[in-house]
C-alpha cells in the first residue's frame, strides 16, 4: 500500500501534561508487517505523535510496561502471542487497562470483531485501511481520553467525612486537611477509587510507584500501617484482605 501524504492531518494532536500542552501523546504499534509498521509509523509520525513499533506480542507487553504509551494500534494475527492475548492481558493490568487499544487486522468477519471487542479493544479497523480513516480513529479515542482523564482529576472522591481530591492532591477529614506524602496519597486514592476491589501488595506497588519499582511488598505494609494512624478512626476503612492485600471498604 503506497503512502498517502494526502491523507495527513495537519494538526496535530498533542496531550496536556501538568500545564504542558507540548508534550506529543506516545501510540505503540503492534505488527509483523514491516511494510505496515514503516505505513503507520510514517502518517502518524506526521501527524505529530511520538511512534513506537514492535513485531510480536512479547515486544508489546514489553514495551508497554516499561513505558506506559497513551494508545495502542494492535494487530490480530501476530506470531507466538496474538493479538487477542495481548489485549486480555494489558486490560487486566492496573498499569495497562486504561490504554485505548484500536484492533488492526485483515480478519474481517463479526464474529472476529466482537472477539476484540469482547476482550477490551477500543475499535476495530480491517486491513486493508485508508490511513486518513486510522489517523481520526486515532484522533477521537485520544480526545475521548483525554476528556475522561481530566474528569477523574476533577471528581472528589467523597466517603463520609473523607474526602480526596485527586486535582488538587488535598485530602481532607472531618473538613480539616490531612497532611500526606505522595505515596500515602496516591495509596489513598487508589483503593478509595474501588471501594471493596482486594488489591494484591505488588498491584499496590505497580500502580502507586510504577512497575519494577525497587522497593519491596512489605513496604506496602508500612505505608498502610502510616496512612491508618493518621486517619485515626478512619483507618479502618482499608482493610486487610488475608492472603491477598487491601481493599477499601465499601
Amino acid at each position: 500500500m503506497p503512502l498517502n501524504p494526502g491523507a495527513i492531518m495537519k494538526q496535530p494532536l498533542q496531550k496536556s501534561k501538568l500545564g504542558d500542552a507540548s508534550v506529543p501523546y506516545q501510540v505503540l504499534v503492534v505488527d509483523d508487517e514491516e511494510d505496515l509498521l514503516e505505513l503507520v509509523r510514517y502518517n502518524l509520525s506526521r501527524d505529530g505523535y511520538k511512534v513506537t513499533c514492535v513485531a510480536t506480542g512479547e515486544e508489546a507487553f514489553r514495551s508497554a510496561r516499561k513505558q506506559t504509551p497513551d494508545l495502542i494500534v494492535l494487530d490480530l494475527m501476530l506470531p507466538g502471542v496474538d493479538g487477542l492475548e495481548v489485549c486480555r492481558r494489558l486490560k487486566s493490568e492496573p498499569k495497562t487497562r486504561d490504554i485505548p487499544i484500536i484492533m488492526l487486522t485483515a480478519k474481517s468477519e463479526e464474529s472476529d470483531m466482537v472477539a476484540g471487542l469482547e476482550r477490551g479493544a477500543d475499535d476495530y479497523i480491517t486491513k486493508p485501511f485508508s490511513p486518513r480513516v486510522l489517523s481520526a480513529r486515532v484522533k477521537a479515542l485520544l480526545r475521548r481520553r483525554e476528556v475522561e482523564r481530566h474528569a477523574e482529576i476533577e471528581n472528589t472522591i467523597d466517603v463520609h467525612e473523607l474526602s480526596i481530591h485527586p486535582g488538587r492532591h488535598e485530602v481532607t477529614l472531618a473538613g480539616a486537611p490531612l497532611e500526606l506524602t505522595y505515596t500515602e496519597f496516591a495509596l489513598l486514592q487508589f483503593l478509595a477509587k474501588r471501594p471493596g476491589w482486594a488489591y494484591t501488595r505488588a498491584q499496590i506497588v505497580d500502580a502507586v510507584k510504577g512497575e519494577d519499582y525497587p522497593v519491596t511488598e512489605r513496604s506496602v505494609d508500612v505505608q498502610v500501617a502510616g496512612l491508618r494512624k493518621k486517619l485515626g478512626d478512619f483507618g479502618l476503612y482499608i482493610e486487610t484482605v488475608r492472603g491477598v492485600g487491601y481493599r477499601f471498604r465499601p
